[in-house]
């Protein structure tokens, strides 16, 4: 398992993970047309192409070679120095493996000078929220919107200074 940086040719493959991914994940919480209705558009072609030229981001795969298993996608705020990790998904069959831990270290490797990382998660997603806090975030608050303005989402928001790690 490599990981390295998304192209446009791995899109079709990224939008399947997270598909699969999230209806794995999140149908018990808020049921399978609504998860439908979110993966179609947050994770529509288009709106994963519009990641790959984001300015001060980095979209990152694992790929073994014969398919991608897992996702990452992160961006500095202007100065660089809070990072906003938007995404990270494991296939479910490949969750537990430490390819989740990989993205988290290659992202981190790619802002070195931020000095915070944030993220949210749905407080729900107990094994989500067991990963980030064995990696040393912290919950720090909450959103009624995650992922965008207006979803109507709630979540936990979770941070980790980044000085002593890396």
């Amino acid at each position: 398992m490599f990981v390295r940086t998304a192209s446009e040719r791995d899109l079709a493959a990224v939008r399947e993970l997270l598909v699969e991914t999230w209806h794995a994940t999140y149908d018990h919480i808020y049921g399978v047309e609504r998860v439908t209705a979110i993966t179609n558009d947050w994770h529509s072609i288009a709106s994963l192409g519009s990641r790959l030229t984001k300015p001060h981001s980095e979209f990152l795969v694992a790929d073994d070679g014969k398919e991608i298993s897992a996702m990452a996608f992160a961006a500095a705020d202007s100065d660089g120095k809070v990072v906003k990790l938007y995404q990270l998904y494991v296939r479910p069959g490949f969750q537990g493996r430490g390819i989740g831990g990989m993205l988290l270290d290659e992202i981190l490797d790619c802002f070195p000078d931020a000095e915070m990382i944030r993220l949210e998660v749905e407080e729900a997603n107990d094994r989500a929220i067991a990963f980030y806090k064995a990696y040393g975030f912290a919950e720090a608050g909450r959103t009624g919107h995650c992922g965008v303005a207006g979803s109507g989402i709630p979540a936990l928001v979770f941070e980790r200074p980044l000085g002593a790690w890396h």
